[in-house]
């Protein structure tokens, strides 16, 4: 899941166009997809638990409490999508933005610990094996499906731009994958008669959920570490700065995430001919905001001989 980000060399400019414009829309958006995500969720884990312990099914009981998991991992991509929008003050001089990339982070960790005690659960199921009605436990488990495939969808559309809300969308697509697994296994054990098939099931998604986890562990570690986002080729930005009429040389160039969705950028700008005015600033500006995405620049020139003391690539 991780790595397919990568190649982007040649046309990693292409990506950044909406960047810059589409996290004002958002709020209000996401704020009623979490709002009924949650509640959505909250009655049918509560529902679903309750059918586990009467119908003695283990899967429905997993199935639940991976639902909970996500209940919480929602909770947690709200409340870092509602602190990145405070505003910035003189001790937090960005706002809370950050908080969308510790909210991604918060949620993929969930999402293993989910997966641990999901794994667990299913290996006891094989030492003891006890019936289970495969019949009633697909109806609830496809009650399920239509939940999390339905909060799942509000979510699709941000999946690309925002770290946060793919996190969202994943972990209810997943579960919604979990639920179609608890309704085949159902009607396998109804069909056969074999309770092992429970317990085989529930491994198989755990293993499935894990490799989808990993690829957002990482890229959120990468954020976490103020790697230059994925979706920006840094040689690209450099050539585009370098390319800049009157510039000599280009150092001290970082370019990082300052939330999920949103790039910052400084750099040190040699200019031997002198200071080139606003109206030069302005316009890198702008390239950078259209050309990659990056709506949030700071640039330096520096117009002397004397050597800047960053100018070395080695320092930081």
């Amino acid at each position: 899941m991780g790595s397919h980000h990568h190649g982007h060399a040649g046309h990693g400019h292409g990506h950044g166009h909406g960047h810059g414009h589409h996290h004002h829309a958002a709020p209000a958006r996401w704020d009623r997809a979490f709002a009924i995500g949650i509640g959505l969720n909250l009655v049918y884990v509560v529902a679903e638990s309750a059918a586990g312990f009467l119908f003695n099914s283990v899967a429905l009981l997993a199935d639940a409490g991976h639902n909970l998991s996500d209940v919480l991992g929602l909770a947690v991509a709200w409340g870092g999508a509602a602190l990145a929008r405070t505003a910035p003050s003189k001790r937090f001089t960005y706002g809370l933005k950050g908080s969308t990339i510790l909210a991604a982070l918060a949620n993929a960790l969930l999402l293993l610990v989910a997966l641990g005690a999901i794994a667990l659960e299913a290996i006891q199921r094989f030492g003891e094996p006890t019936p289970v009605p495969g019949l009633t436990v697909s109806l609830v488990a496809g009650v399920g499906i239509a939940v999390n495939a339905g909060t799942a969808l509000l979510f699709a559309s941000g999946r690309k731009g925002d770290v946060n809300i793919r996190g969202a969308y994943l972990h209810m697509a997943a579960d919604a994958l979990v639920s179609a697994g608890v309704v085949v296994a159902g009607i396998v054990i109804w069909a056969t008669g074999a309770t092992w098939i429970d317990a085989a099931v529930s491994l198989i998604i755990a293993a499935l959920i894990f490799w989808q986890t990993w690829g957002l562990l990482r890229e959120t570690v990468e954020m976490a570490l103020a790697a230059v986002p994925r979706g920006i080729d840094y040689d690209g930005v450099e050539e585009a700065l370098a390319a800049l009429p009157g510039v000599s040389e280009v150092h001290d160039l970082h370019i990082w995430p300052m939330s999920t969705t949103e790039p910052g950028l400084t750099a040190h700008l040699r200019l031997p001919a002198g200071h080139p005015g606003d109206d030069f600033l302005h316009g890198a500006q702008a390239m950078l905001h259209d050309r990659f995405g990056i709506g949030h620049a700071t640039i330096q020139i520096e117009t002397g001989e004397a050597t800047c003391r960053l100018a070395s690539a080695a320092t930081v």
